[in-house]
């Protein structure tokens, strides 16, 4: 089999070391670097497992790679699926499948516009494994595995052989989606990163912190009670779309809280999340908001915007996830 994986972030790296450590697979990699990558990746997992991938030819131009691919997953931000899809479509056929890593930053959005139906389609709803890289190009360590994934599927006539694959691909228990909004549409990051960001610093008018906020251990009532409003609303598009609220479950029931005293207990003493702070920079004289963060750029343009789209297109009202969206993106809009 033979895939290719564009982009050179800590997902494309942990996924091409993993999917290239199998014998039958045959690995290239799209990135714009193709220079500072090594010929030999290795990805590090918690059981300390090696994996080590020898790609046949890493590469910039879509042209060396595309063409001979039978699946190609993007594993990129979502401001660059727009650019990458554009690179890669002249060389698709309908012999090769297109995937994202990430479904809820536009793929399937940008992929419905940009590439000729004839192509199929698949994304996950989420990231199969927690990835970080300790040197570009080379050397990674996966940090967590799911216990099962999730894709959406579109344009084969065999979704289930499809998914088989996946899961054989993954080594982990894959489920179909109904649909690509499934996959599309979530209230993680779009609305758990927006709302806890509009309710640190929708106020704000330079002012200068004495250290960096945490993120989550820090979460309090204020940011619960928006993110439980942003949620009603988004799930109203839930039930209008005839989505499965298994497979979109509320922020309450996701987080087994009843109201925000309980939600603000649960996202503040989650271990993993701890130690991360919120998106600030550091200045002379003390700490700022970093509107440049990927919590912002990434988050509201391709995030909340495909749920605010989704929302005026069905006249649904959603006051709440307006004005935050209003908010981010003029944040965004001024850099």
């Amino acid at each position: 089999m033979k895939i290719c994986i564009c982009g050179g972030g800590n997902l494309g790296l942990v996924c091409a070391g993993y999917l290239g450590s199998r014998k039958d697979v045959e690995l290239t990699i799209l990135t714009r670097n193709p220079s500072l990558w090594s010929n030999e990746l290795e990805v590090t997992d918690p059981h300390l497992n090696y994996f080590y991938c020898h790609p046949t030819k890493v590469s910039s131009n879509a042209e060396e790679l595309i063409p001979n691919s039978d699946i190609v997953l993007l594993c990129l931000p979502g401001f660059a699926i727009e650019s990458t899809l554009k690179k890669i479509q002249p060389h698709l056929t309908e012999k090769t499948i297109v995937g994202s890593i990430v479904s809820s930053t536009g793929f399937f959005f940008m992929a419905h516009i940009i590439l000729p139906d004839s192509i199929p389609l698949f994304g996950f709803q989420r990231v199969p494994f927690i990835a970080r890289t300790t040197e570009y190009g080379h050397k990674a360590n996966l940090l967590g595995y799911k216990q099962e994934l999730c894709i959406a599927v579109e344009g084969l006539p065999d979704k289930e052989n499809f998914r088989k694959t996946i899961e054989f691909l993954f080594s982990t228990p894959t489920r179909l989606l109904n649909n690509y909004y499934e996959a599309s549409l979530t209230n993680s990051n779009p609305i758990l990163h927006t709302g806890r960001l509009f309710s640190l610093w929708h106020h704000w008018s330079g002012d200068v912190y004495d250290k960096p906020i945490l993120f989550y251990k820090e979460w309090n009532d204020e940011a619960s009670q928006l993110i439980i409003d942003m949620d009603k609303q988004f799930m109203q598009l839930v039930r209008a779309l005839d989505i499965s609220e298994f497979a979109i479950p509320s922020l309450l029931t996701y987080y087994e809280s009843t109201d925000k005293s309980s939600l603000t207990k649960k996202i503040s003493s989650i271990p993993a999340f701890t130690s991360i702070l919120a998106p600030m920079r550091q200045v002379s004289n003390g700490w700022v908001p970093d509107f440049k963060s990927r919590y912002f750029i990434e988050d509201f343009p391709f995030g909340l915007r495909y749920i605010k789209q989704e929302l005026n297109r069905l006249a649904l009202p959603a006051p709440t996830i307006d004005k935050v969206y209003q908010w981010g993106i003029e944040h965004v809009s001024s850099l």
